[in-house]
């Protein structure tokens, strides 16, 4: 797909090539002026796509996360049916608004309760170097598509928000099921997500090797 695109395919073609899309990728100008992003995928099943690095990782996420992609839809379509009549695009509320902290910038953690315990404290050191052995048996999953798009010029202070799953799972077609069985309105509203500096995680950045990395406290804030 990515061959398909830098050889001048448009991405919404691209992204239509592939097996069993969820939703069928249209060109921006398909959504209609003053019509919501979410309200018209909702109700049309097309998702509007620009050609840019931002779009092209959105596309990815629907083909990797195709159920809690459509939950995160349906979840925002709820939210539009609370609001006045004739409000078009709806009102934003706190729901939507962990939507789409969710939708861009989310990854998913699976990993042993000692991590998890370490992470809710802010507990760096503890998180990173003295429990670094237990992350040969974490997973960390990401979701969000602005999160890729920044991964692609990685800086250390890039943070998912993270969003604790079940460690039994086995597959991404598992945990896309279980995500997108676990999103609730209620859950989201209590902003269920822990931040976490990407770049720190064992493996993922050759620099975490040498452990003052992880003094730099402007990116590993203690919990406040």
């Amino acid at each position: 797909m990515a061959q398909a695109v830098a050889a001048g395919a448009a991405l919404p073609d691209a992204l239509n090539h592939a097996p069993a899309a969820p939703v069928r990728f249209v060109p921006q100008g398909a959504l209609p002026p003053g019509q919501g992003y979410e309200h018209y995928m909702f109700h049309s099943g097309q998702c509007p796509t620009r050609d840019n690095l931002h779009d092209f990782f959105n596309g990815l996420c629907w083909l990797r996360f195709p159920r809690t992609k459509k939950k995160i839809n349906q979840l925002h379509a709820a939210e539009f049916a609370a609001t006045a009549e004739g409000v078009n695009p709806p009102l934003r509320g706190p729901v939507r608004d962990a939507l789409t902290v969710f939708d861009e910038n989310a990854a998913f953690l699976l990993a042993p309760p000692l991590l998890w315990e370490a992470l809710e404290a802010r507990d760096w050191q503890r998180l990173f170097i003295d429990l670094r052995p237990l992350w040969a048996e974490a997973q960390l999953v990401l979701f969000g598509h602005a999160l890729l798009e920044k991964l692609v010029h990685a800086r250390k202070p890039i943070t998912a928000h993270i969003y604790r799953a079940q460690p039994a799972i086995d597959s991404i077609a598992e945990l896309d099921a279980w995500v997108a069985g676990d999103l609730s309105a209620s859950k989201l509203a209590g902003k269920p997500f822990t931040p976490l500096p990407v770049l720190g995680v064992p493996g993922w950045w050759p620099e975490n090797e040498d452990f003052s990395f992880y003094d730099d406290h402007a990116v590993f804030r203690p919990r406040r």
